[in-house]
């Protein structure tokens, strides 16, 4: 179709919201160039964030603990499709920065890794009719399947044409909703369409590697859908744009909040400490310390509570003994 552009309009609240999102992002930038030493570490948990939230939209049961356990090739207690899925999505998010988000072809490659060892017709589009039911009630029926890759095609053409003209931020709203809408796969659609706006905000900007977007969706999980669900009813994704926008600004606030009071939540913390010992299981609290840059009061208190919780426990002496992770 010559000249396709998808549905929407551009409203007062959508521009309010680019400018505080960019002022954010300059602040976040300039606060995790400040630490430098950690970078790696934030880059690390903002993915295993990532990864839990979008699975967990999909209703994979696996906690934030288990998922960085199967990242860290440790034994998990759990489905093996469930397994698959984090083995799958870690993969896939590890490629971000060689993956380019323009290409048709390599959005393809990465739903294929998404659904790898799950569905036999990973990373091709399907070859059916689609829908969403609401128990035994049909709620969303998707575009013919004969139509999706034209549809696929002119969505890739539009995003190529306009680049370098729309902010990246609308850019990849529209593109999340948009493929929400042709659910082009058989499987791995809602996870697929949120690693996109992703890779397009982190191709554009390498701050986005640092801010899990995903946790903020699954946080308003309700909405997301019930937003998805007005727009498919209204024809275009004016207030999907705004809701993402919301999410991302949010996220941003979040992750920058941390970051200026050089702390991170209580759960974020354990699982720091986690994976410290997960690395070494003979390192010390003084290792931990210097390894995290948390205080010693902070991780010996953190220590005992995991103790407590029967996740971690102490195997012989406190100078020659290790650390055992029970769950």
């Amino acid at each position: 179709m010559e000249n396709y552009k998808p549905p929407y309009n551009l409203t007062d609240k959508t521009l309010c919201l680019i400018c505080d999102i960019m002022e954010r992002v300059g602040a976040l930038n300039y606060a995790i160039n400040q630490n430098k030493s950690k970078k790696s570490e934030l880059r690390r948990q903002s993915m295993i964030n990532s990864i839990h939230s979008s699975l967990a939209i999909e209703n994979n049961p696996l906690s934030v603990n288990q998922v960085t356990s199967v990242i860290d090739g440790k034994l998990t207690i759990g489905k093996p499709k469930d397994i698959q899925e984090v083995k799958n999505a870690y993969k896939a998010y590890e490629m971000m920065e060689e993956i380019n988000p323009y290409s048709e072809k390599d959005l393809k490659k990465i739903q294929g890794i998404m659904t790898e060892f799950i569905e036999d017709d990973n990373g091709q589009y399907r070859n059916h009719g689609e829908a969403v039911y609401n128990g035994d009630v049909q709620i969303f029926m998707a575009p013919p399947h004969e139509q999706v890759p034209e549809l696929m095609g002119n969505l890739f053409e539009w995003l190529n044409k306009e680049k370098d003209t729309i902010s990246p931020l609308i850019l990849s709203s529209v593109f999340h909703y948009e493929f929400v809408f042709i659910h082009p796969f058989s499987d791995g659609n809602g996870r697929t369409a949120r690693y996109w706006q992703s890779e397009i905000l982190s191709h554009w900007k390498k701050i986005f590697e640092y801010i899990p977007i995903e946790t903020m969706v699954k946080k308003n999980q309700q909405e997301y859908y019930k937003v998805i669900n007005d727009c498919d009813k209204s024809g275009d994704s004016t207030k999907f744009i705004e809701f993402m926008l919301e999410i991302i600004k949010e996220t941003v606030d979040e992750t920058l909040k941390k970051q200026e009071n050089g702390t991170v939540n209580s759960t974020e913390k354990e699982e720091i400490i986690l994976n410290e010992m997960r690395k070494n299981s003979k390192i010390t609290i003084a290792e931990i310390v210097k390894n995290t840059s948390i205080s010693e009061r902070t991780i010996k208190r953190y220590v005992k509570s995991l103790q407590e919780k029967k996740i971690i426990t102490r195997v012989g002496s406190n100078k020659t003994g290790y650390w055992k992770i029970i769950k």
